[in-house]
């Protein structure tokens, strides 16, 4: 099969791999329909995640169809279509039972990761009967593809740990790329005040403005945290969202956030940032981080199925398995070809 491989910092490369096999009782192998890529794996490819090695097949998001399961896998049969998530839960561990699907002791974040992902004509899947789920019918897979990842993690990272239940608050988020843009569609099941978008990219910052920011703030042509303060009284704002994974997003945010506020952090930090205590220690500041449980895909499934929740309007490219690198290069030079998401179809 043709697969896109990790050959080590800055350097992948499409290859003919073996199709993979059941390794474990509970294990599917799924043909692969719709795959994508996400910043995680520029992230990899800049040398940021050091559990991914090279000769790894890159990938975790997509949909497919079930090619043959293990005899420990009783949910799901050759032949049904499913959402592949991006993480991998056993679903007995003690983490696994408390919702912690990403730090389960058998899994967690692997596919793409630690094993081979889903950048390729067919993926092994452990753990299937509590890290597949069945697809509706009638639904776009592309639309679907999104909820494998960036949806839930914009929600459970973004809005979760934001503390945005609470209807009426005013929310800035620092970054418009795919997990910004999530974490915008969804913050509106809460009501928010103001929903404040912050980022260099005119493009992008339109497309926020289209998805529903009441605001939108280019921080390359004007004072972001001035800009805030004004739109909210001088007080900040009472969520802040960290959607980039730079020292210098992670800092501004700081700055933007009102007392009693909460800092949530989404974006991957491949190197330390300051964190500015002398301004913050009197503040009642709670700063969370997180990595995606996708404990929320079941909910956010009857949220597309019931038109609330329209992840497909994040679809901006489309390629072919066979030109993968090129997709590469398209959504690593996003503020050039506007890309946000880019499906790719076997």
């Amino acid at each position: 099969m043709k697969a896109l491989v990790y050959r080590g910092p800055g350097f992948k490369a499409l290859e003919q791999r073996p199709k993979p096999e059941i390794q474990a009782p509970g294990d599917a192998i799924v043909k692969i329909t719709k795959t994508t890529i996400c910043g995680t794996d520029l992230h990899i490819l800049k040398g940021d995640v050091p559990t991914c090695t090279p000769g790894r097949i890159l990938g975790h998001e997509g949909v497919g169809v079930v090619d043959s399961v293990g005899p420990g896998c009783t949910g799901f049969v050759p032949g049904q279509r499913v959402l592949i998530s991006c993480i991998s839960a056993c679903g007995k561990c003690d983490y696994c039972r408390r919702g912690m699907y990403s730090h389960c002791s058998n899994g967690g974040w692997i596919l793409g990761n630690t094993i081979d992902g889903t950048q390729a004509e067919y993926v092994r899947i452990p753990h299937a009967d509590t890290s597949l789920h069945h697809l509706p019918q009638g639904v776009d897979e592309e639309a679907l593809a999104m909820l494998s990842d960036i949806m839930p993690t914009g929600y459970e990272c973004g809005v979760l740990n934001g503390k945005l239940e609470t209807p009426g608050l005013n929310v800035a988020i620092v970054g418009a790329g795919p997990i910004g843009l999530a974490t915008l569609l969804t913050a509106q099941f809460f009501s928010p005040a103001k929903l404040i978008v912050i980022d260099l990219d005119d493009n992008r910052l339109e497309v926020a403005r289209r998805f529903g920011a009441t605001h939108v703030i280019n921080s390359g042509k004007e004072d972001a945290t001035a800009r805030v303060m004004e739109l909210t009284d001088f007080i900040g704002a009472d969520t802040v969202v960290e959607a980039v994974g730079l020292p210098e997003t992670f800092e501004l945010c700081q700055t933007l956030v009102a007392p009693g506020g909460t800092i949530a952090n989404v974006g991957v930090h491949g190197c330390k940032a300051d964190l500015h205590l002398e301004n913050l220690w009197s503040r009642n500041i709670s700063i969370t981080t997180r990595l995606v449980d996708t404990v929320s895909t079941p909910m956010l499934l009857k949220a597309v199925i019931a038109g609330t929740l329209a992840p497909a309007a994040l679809v901006t490219h489309r390629f072919p398995l066979d030109r993968i690198l090129d997709a590469y290069d398209t959504f690593g030079q996003a503020a050039r070809t506007g890309a946000l998401k880019v499906i790719i179809s076997p």
